[in-house]
């Protein structure tokens, strides 16, 4: 067990600080009637083939995920505030800084890493080779074949989970079929933006001025973090950006100008496929607060009908605040010779990837799919995102048979994936090879903990499951790791369709990861 210092505990904040004295009682009472629960959900599950007797996984499975949370927690340190360990943050610090942040950081500051599935089984108990072999497919189809061959996943079904330290699939059912994935689409979206970008990259937001004509440019970057609240809270800042370029002209002598705004980094219909929706803003390169027009942070909310000119109207009375005047701004286009007066930058990529994963963001999603098309030369609309996504991840040797991709939230049900695509990314992510992709593993939700998680496995295996949940009408998926009671790192991601009770096949969906934790199977 790695036992966090107390440095970064101190560091992290009173919002930290009220947050571990909430989830301090509630990891003690996980350490007493968590084992049991999980062990009894996984033998309800499959009464008929899953045996785990109660000892085994509180040796096993127990002591490898709930215990190794609690432990490192209540004795020397608490979650922060989104669920990410700091034993684990410190781990992947002794690592070498070669992966991403962890949940709730400082957005502005330099990502740390996260452990690789070799280095998780070294803390576990000495060498990766020294552990148990992994499950095996016949007793893997044991545990999850009856789980999933439930009428509450319909009647369409891709299933695989691998084995992340060796990337080899060790269970299969329909794991090369492909079907809606929903959000768990997001996986693949950060993939492709880490690979192409790289995850230290960050979205610059800027104002510019024309030397000839005196028109101000607000230039958008495609930052869909960029705040215009009083507390950026790390995110880029519009306030901090406006208050730069009124000094800025004040040198200069300039107290009136004409204010206009540039959008011109991404092309074509801005309006997702799915039409308006609280769900996600217009896709713009030029948004504040992801164009919410209520107070709220995540979630579905009312979105302002066009981002880019709300944000400059906001910015507009920003500007008046400190002394500059300007006009009703409008869109345009910055040309080669204007002159950069101030610019706010996103935190790394990193960050960005993980606030998506956690939250679920779709705006955040959309916009790193059009960063990809950028990055790489497609068109930055639908079309060029999709390509994009899908090229970068067959440059990372990813099988992409059969993957189709018409956005990069997963809100667009012709969207297509596969079990073997996303448990090869995960896996991919966990790959020593592959440091950039760490962010995917970090921002997954911690379930009963974080994100879209956080009030699932309340019975079940809270803190030892960490994945990607897809939720579509008819459509349920969940993608993500997971520690076996051999202390395996296995990925998992099953997809079904057709579904009619999204309770019910949600729950199903929780039981399989749950029985998946509680398996020694090895």
């Amino acid at each position: 067990m790695v036992v966090p210092e107390l440095r970064p505990w101190r560091a992290a904040g009173p919002r930290v600080t009220r947050f571990a004295d909430a989830v301090r009682p509630r990891l003690a009472r996980a350490v007493t009637a968590g084992r049991p629960r999980v062990a009894r959900l996984g033998r309800a599950a499959s009464a008929r083939v899953v045996s785990v007797k109660t000892w085994q996984y509180t040796a096993g499975a127990a002591t490898v995920g709930l215990a190794l949370a609690v432990g490192a927690v209540t004795t020397a340190g608490p979650w922060d505030s989104s669920g990410q360990r700091t034993a684990e943050r410190d781990r992947a610090a002794a690592q070498g800084h070669t992966g991403g942040a962890d949940h709730g950081r400082d957005p502005a500051a330099a990502p740390h890493a996260a452990p690789s599935a070799a280095s998780v089984l070294s803390g576990l108990g000495g060498s990766a080779g020294g552990v148990k072999l992994p499950p095996g497919p016949k007793a893997l189809a044991g545990v999850l074949d009856p789980l999933l061959d439930t009428s509450a996943l319909g009647e369409r079904r891709s299933a695989a989970v691998v084995d992340v330290t060796t990337g080899k699939r060790l269970y299969g059912a329909g794991s090369g079929t492909a079907l809606t994935p929903a959000s768990t689409t997001k996986i693949a979206t950060a993939a492709a933006a880490l690979s192409a970008l790289g995850p230290d990259h960050r979205l610059t937001t800027r104002t510019a001025l024309e030397a000839d004509t005196g028109e101000l440019v607000l230039v958008g970057g495609g930052d869909p973090t960029l705040t215009a609240r009083e507390d950026a809270e790390g995110w880029a800042s519009l306030r901090a950006l406006a208050a730069d370029t009124a000094a800025a002209l004040k040198k200069d002598g300039v107290r009136e100008v004409t204010l206009s705004y540039d959008t011109t980094l991404y092309a074509g219909d801005a309006v997702h496929p799915i039409g308006v929706n609280d769900n996600l803003a217009q896709v713009s390169a030029l948004m504040a607060d992801e164009a919410r027009t209520d107070d709220s942070t995540g979630g579905p909310a009312p979105r302002a009908a066009d981002p880019a000119a709300e944000a400059s109207r906001t910015f507009a009375g920003l500007l008046e605040d400190h002394g500059i005047k300007t006009s009703s701004p409008g869109p345009s286009k910055a040309t080669g010779r204007a002159r950069t007066l101030a610019e706010v930058t996103s935190p790394p990529l990193a960050a960005l990837v993980e606030r998506m994963l956690t939250n679920s963001d779709n705006d955040i999603a959309e916009a790193l799919a059009r960063q990809t098309a950028v990055a790489t030369g497609e068109r930055a609309d639908f079309d060029g995102a999709g390509r994009a996504i899908r090229a970068e991840l067959k440059r990372l040797e990813v099988p992409v048979k059969g993957a189709d991709f018409k956005d990069g939230s997963g809100l667009d049900r012709d969207d297509r994936l596969t079990a073997d695509t996303l448990t090869a990314l995960l896996a991919k992510a966990g790959d020593p090879a592959h440091p950039e992709l760490r962010p995917i593993l970090t921002g997954l939700p911690v379930a009963g903990f974080t994100g879209t998680l956080s009030s699932r496995y309340t019975d079940g295996a809270a803190g030892v499951v960490r994945a990607k949940t897809g939720t579509l009408t008819g459509v349920n998926a969940l993608a993500g790791t997971v520690v076996d009671q051999d202390g395996h790192l296995l990925a998992f991601a099953f997809l079904a369709t057709d579904t009619t009770d999204p309770q019910a096949a949600q729950s199903a969906l929780d039981a399989a990861a749950t029985a998946l934790a509680a398996c020694g199977c090895g």
